[in-house]
């Protein structure tokens, strides 16, 4: 899907120098990569406290069995 948008030209170099990108799109790519990387791991995180687990569970004995 092609898209146009507007970056600042001088962010967009910065990103594309210090990231050694080839070109605009891989700098592009990499930094939504890790945005929806970081959007995903505060999913993660939110859930903290809110999961039930059972205080008898014995993780070494389930490998036992295995």
């Amino acid at each position: 899907m092609a898209t146009n948008l507007q970056i600042d030209d001088g962010l967009i170099s910065k990103a594309v120098k210090l990231g050694r990108h080839k070109t605009k799109k891989a700098a592009v790519t990499q930094a939504l990569e890790k945005y929806v990387q970081h959007l995903e791991q505060e999913k993660v995180l939110a859930l903290f406290g809110t999961v039930e687990y059972d205080p008898e569970y014995d993780y070494k004995e389930q490998r036992r069995r295995a």
